[in-house]
C-alpha cells in the first residue's frame, strides 16, 4: 500500500540536536515542509557517511525552507553519546529524533521488528504533514543528498505550479511539462 498523502500521525519523541534534548512533536513540523531519514542504527558504517552528506546540503534544505529530521531506534542519549564520539556526526546541526518506542517508524512502515532498527527510508513531508514523496533502500546501500534536495526542489515546485509536471532530472530552471487534459487522469 503506497503512503503518498497519507498524513503523519501524532507524536512526540525525544531529540538531540546542537548538544541539547528537546522534545519535538507533529506540531513542530507542520507548517514547513520536512523531510524525515530513518537510518538502522548509531555507531554504525553507512549511517555516519549518510548523515555527513546531509549536513553537507543541510544550508539549502534550511534555504528551501525543509527542515531535517533524522530518526534512528536509539534513545537520545545515544545519539549524544554517537555525537560525543564521533567527529561526522557532531558535525550535525538538524534534529536526531530518537524512537526507542518505534512510533515513528511503525506509522512509516519502515521498521524490521525481528532487529528492533529502521530500514534506510526518506520521506517528504509537505506542510500540510502528508507524505508526498518516500524512497527505501536496502540497509547496505546508502542515500545521497543531492539527488534528495533535487526531488525536493521539483515537489515544491509541483506544489505550487499545479498544473505543471517535472520530467526526470529536472532542476529549478529547467523546461517542465505540461499535460493535456486528455492525459491529466493518466498521471
Amino acid at each position: 500500500m503506497s503512503l503518498i498523502n497519507k498524513e503523519i500521525s501524532d507524536f512526540t519523541v525525544q531529540a538531540y540536536q546542537g548538544k541539547e534534548f528537546k522534545t519535538v512533536s507533529k506540531k513542530d513540523v507542520l507548517g514547513k515542509w520536512a523531510v524525515f531519514f530513518f537510518y538502522p542504527a548509531d555507531f554504525t558504517f553507512v549511517c555516519p557517511t549518510e548523515l555527513e552528506d546531509l549536513q553537507n546540503k543541510y544550508e539549502d534544505f534550511k534555504k528551501a525552507g525543509c527542515e531535517i529530521y533524522s530518526v534512528s531506534t536509539d534513545t537520545h542519549y545515544v545519539h549524544k553519546a554517537w555525537a560525543d564520539h564521533s567527529e561526522r556526526i557532531a558535525k550535525l546541526q538538524y534534529v536526531m529524533l530518537a524512537d526507542p518506542t518505534h512510533a515513528l517508524c511503525k506509522d512509516f512502515d519502515v521498521l524490521i521488528a525481528e532487529d528492533g532498527v529502521a530500514e534506510r527510508g526518506t520521506f517528504v513531508v509537505n506542510p500540510e504533514g502528508k507524505i508526498v514523496a518516500y524512497e527505501v533502500n536496502s540497509g547496505n546501500v546508502g542515500r545521497n543528498a543531492d539527488e534528495l534536495f533535487r526531488k525536493l526542489q521539483a515537489l515544491q515546485f509541483v506544489a505550487l505550479h499545479g498544473d505543471e509536471v517535472c520530467p526526470a532530472k529536472w532542476k529549478p530552471g529547467e523546461e517542465t511539462l505540461k499535460p493535456s487534459l486528455d492525459l491529466v487522469g493518466m498521471l
